[in-house]
């Protein structure tokens, strides 16, 4: 357990160990959640990352490229 301030406009700093072990970079976004007895922080998984066996391989707009062409040859 680490302990964090809260600035003024409410921001934390996620301590580097934490970032580290997360991979939470510049520019993610994160899911605050109020569980009842505090707050959970939780990394929104990038499209990227969830693509399996290809992951990292071809950007998001080539993926969204060819799906689009393979779903417009299905069209008989």
């Amino acid at each position: 357990m680490e302990e964090v301030l809260v600035t003024r406009k409410g921001q934390i700093t996620v301590p580097i160990a934490l970032r580290r072990k997360y991979g939470i970079k510049q520019g993610m976004k994160m899911i605050v959640q109020d569980s009842g007895s505090g707050i959970v922080l939780q990394v929104v998984p990038r499209i990227e990352d969830l693509a399996g066996i290809d992951a990292g391989k071809i950007s998001v707009e080539k993926a969204k490229e060819m799906l689009d062409k393979m779903r417009s040859e299905d069209r008989y």
